[in-house]
């Protein structure tokens, strides 16, 4: 089996937001696809701390993987050896790579178990106060600014034409350059929600403002882990 186990948004999360399901299936197995290994490693410490860290088998898997790089792994899974699936952060095959085992499993025949845990995408979503029955996920928004600012215009258009909630987010350290081309480059009457440091018991910042406000109450987004949203 391949259990796709989430990790947390914040590290300053408690254990009991999560499913008690996801220590069950860290402690089943030594065998994990992670994206970070420094990262994986703390997220199962955290879950399922009495792991004997130096028996994890870890096998990268990040955008830049390919099938033939995951051989000797998917070898070990068709002779039934089960393995978790980690994100560097919330669900995994959202906003990350995983899928691409995911997608090989099905292909062979080998079950997929999912796990409950914290998308970011999500939480933002549900927090913002804009339309959950219909929206668009785009990821990161282009890094040219000419093609960022006609992104940014267009995401707006299709708010204004199809009322679907537009979702996206920035590399943290460039947070506070997306904050300003947001407030100049979208009308002063856009909506736009803001969340940040989701999940964080202390620091968890989400607030939904039309931009005209926004430019009012600047909030410091730098290296700090954010979704942004445009709604009505």
């Amino acid at each position: 089996m391949l259990f796709l186990i989430p990790a947390y948004l914040s590290e300053n999360s408690p254990v009991s937001y999560f499913a008690p399901a996801i220590k069950e299936y860290i402690l089943k197995t030594d065998y994990f696809f992670v994206e970070n290994e420094k990262t994986a490693r703390k997220v199962i410490k955290f879950f399922a701390p009495e792991k004997k860290q130096a028996d994890l088998k870890l096998y990268l898997l990040d955008k830049y993987s390919e099938r033939s790089d995951l051989k000797d792994a998917q070898d070990l899974m068709k002779k039934g050896q089960d393995f978790g699936l980690l994100s560097e952060a919330g669900l995994p095959c959202i906003a990350d790579p995983g899928n691409l085992m995911v997608k090989w499993c099905h292909e062979n025949k080998i079950q997929v178990v999912p796990v409950n845990g914290p998308s970011s995408i999500i939480l933002a979503l549900i927090a913002s106060g804009f339309n959950g029955q219909e929206f668009t996920f785009h990821g990161y928004l282009p890094i040219d600014r000419n093609e960022k600012k006609t992104k940014i215009q267009w995401l707006q258009s299709q708010v204004e034409k199809t009322g679907y909630s537009q979702i996206f987010m920035e590399t943290p350290y460039r947070n506070n350059a997306l904050f300003e081309d947001l407030c100049k480059f979208l009308p002063a009457n856009s909506k736009l929600c803001i969340a940040a440091n989701i999940n964080d018991p202390e620091a968890e910042f989400i607030r939904t403002l039309t931009v005209k406000e926004w430019q009012k109450s600047k909030p410091e987004l730098h290296k700090i882990p954010a979704v942004f949203v445009l709604g009505k």
